[in-house]
């Protein structure tokens, strides 16, 4: 019977040994990299949503909770019970064996109270020896949902809705439709001064609005379009120049075999546009769409001007200005009626963010 010898196992060499040094210190490094940039990615999120969180929270305090500076951050209000159909305020009672219990005060007295206890209300009354008044009242999160409600009625948020729904998808269909058209010819067709007239139309946004504001509004106050819609739906059916770059930039992307071949199968260029190009395009369209459809929604200077003389029709903007105006006394119900406005934007991101990001890249389909 013969017995195998074990294998040696020769040490690493010190050129490998310092090789395995290096890549430790390079993934130790990595991962430091790493737990520090999601610490201040976090860190930044949470300075950035605290503005929120306190809207968020003052809209669920009553008016006494916001107008006392000493109240609590949360939403919290005095504990009570129901003792044979009256309130009774729950207080922290220290009891002779060293606990303390939480009892409601039926009887209160000078040198002594009775007490009862909301757990076991069938145990009976409690009679406690001190004073009452230096005990600490219970207190517990008690959100006031009814300022939603309140909110919600005392502005018509319905009809606010409505009209900006209508404002934001009738410009949404315009700006989109009328930018894509402009953005195809500018990256599919070659015409004399194709990038003058593109350098003049980006040239367009460094143009601010407040230069433009008094002539249009003269011009709109001539035709008799000032108190409705039209001023601020007719200009976007001839395109945006920050929608046009976006969609051109995306059109360049698309593979030009595409096109030729709907070409040779005898589409002419609207054709082609219509089912070669819009559809590899969704995703710019969709970033566009949501675009604009955010800048209608928080639309406010504009609405103001156009429609001051009809405050019937007004979009949610103009109409939160008016309620702030109105119970500037009142923040909790401004609160909850500016998180209300914000719900449906937010709900509308939140479904379309990844067709949103996806545009925002300007990537096109594979060749």
């Amino acid at each position: 019977m013969t017995v195998e010898a074990p294998e040696r196992i020769e040490p690493p060499r010190p050129a490998e040994r310092r090789h395995g040094e290096a890549v430790l210190r390079r993934r130790r490094k990595a991962l430091m990299w790493t737990l520090c940039t999601t610490l201040g990615a976090f860190l930044l999120v949470m300075i950035f949503l605290m503005p929120l969180g306190y809207g968020a929270v003052t809209a669920l305090k009553d008016k006494d909770g916001v107008s006392d500076p000493d109240s609590p951050i949360l939403p919290v209000a005095a504990e009570t019970f129901e003792y044979e159909g009256e309130e009774h305020d729950v207080y922290a009672v220290p009891m002779p064996d060293g606990s303390v219990r939480e009892l409601a005060l039926l009887e209160p007295g000078r040198e002594s109270s009775v007490f009862i206890d909301p757990d076991d209300p069938g145990a009976g009354p409690i009679e406690w020896e001190g004073r009452w008044r230096t005990l600490e009242p219970v207190s517990g999160l008690s959100p006031e949902w009814g300022n939603f409600a309140e909110a919600w009625n005392t502005i018509d948020f319905l009809r606010l809705t409505g009209w900006t729904l209508f404002y934001a998808l009738t410009t949404v269909v315009a700006t989109v439709v009328s930018s894509a058209v402009v953005a195809y010819g500018f990256a599919r067709f070659r015409f004399p001064f194709r990038g003058a007239l593109f350098g003049l139309l980006l040239a367009t946004i460094l143009l601010p609005p407040a230069v433009t504001l008094v002539p249009k509004y003269a011009v709109f106050l001539q035709m008799g379009w000032v108190g409705t819609y039209l001023p601020l739906i007719v200009p976007h059916f001839f395109a945006n120049a920050f929608n046009v770059f976006l969609l051109r930039q995306y059109f360049l992307t698309i593979p030009k075999e595409l096109e030729e071949a709907a070409r040779i199968d005898g589409a002419g260029p609207i054709r082609t546009f219509l089912k070669v190009i819009v559809p590899q395009a969704v995703p710019a369209l969709t970033a566009v769409s949501l675009f604009h459809f955010f800048y209608a929604w928080n639309d406010f200077f504009e609405p103001l001007l156009y429609l001051a003389g009809n405050r019937d029709i007004v979009p949610i903007g103009v109409g939160l200005s008016y309620f702030n105006g109105v119970y500037n006394s009142e923040p909790h119900l401004i609160m909850a009626a500016a998180l209300l406005a914000l719900a449906l934007p937010v709900a509308i991101f939140l479904a379309a963010q990844r067709v949103f990001v996806q545009g925002i890249v300007v990537t096109g389909v594979d060749k």
